[in-house]
């Protein structure tokens, strides 16, 4: 059974960091796509950020890039979410999800992840 837990949320000031962990199990993750989304309050699930197999080829929305990093141990079956110098915007719960390996792979629509963890709170106060 698929497993994925994320881990590292809680309550960050404005400026400051955070690092959000995913840990996947159940299965070999090899060519897997990871991705994070989030979801505030009252607000639709959004695409944060997401990374392929071969860690050379990363994405992010447009209102954390230069601000997050994704990145993956692949030996150890985590992907990681730091949050650099976050914002009262970035409050949301964060999710993790699996992709699994196709010829394309639209990594900004949540549709296209097959497993999702069960998130994890980020409040970022001012």
């Amino acid at each position: 059974q698929v497993q994925l837990v994320e881990s590292g949320g809680g309550l960050v000031q404005a400026g400051g960091s955070l690092t959000l962990s995913c840990a996947a199990s159940g299965r070999t993750f090899v060519g897997y796509a990871m991705g994070w989304f989030r979801q505030a309050p009252g607000k639709e699930r959004e695409f944060v950020a997401a990374i392929r197999w071969s860690a050379g080829n990363t994405y992010y929305s447009d209102s954390v890039k230069g601000r997050f990093t994704i990145s993956r141990d692949n030996a150890q079956n985590t992907v990681y979410l730091q949050l650099n110098s976050p914002k009262p915007e970035d409050t949301a719960v964060y999710y993790c999800a699996a992709a699994r390996p196709r010829n394309v792979l639209v990594v900004y629509r949540s549709s296209e992840y097959d497993y999702w963890g069960q998130g994890t709170q980020v409040t970022v106060s001012s």
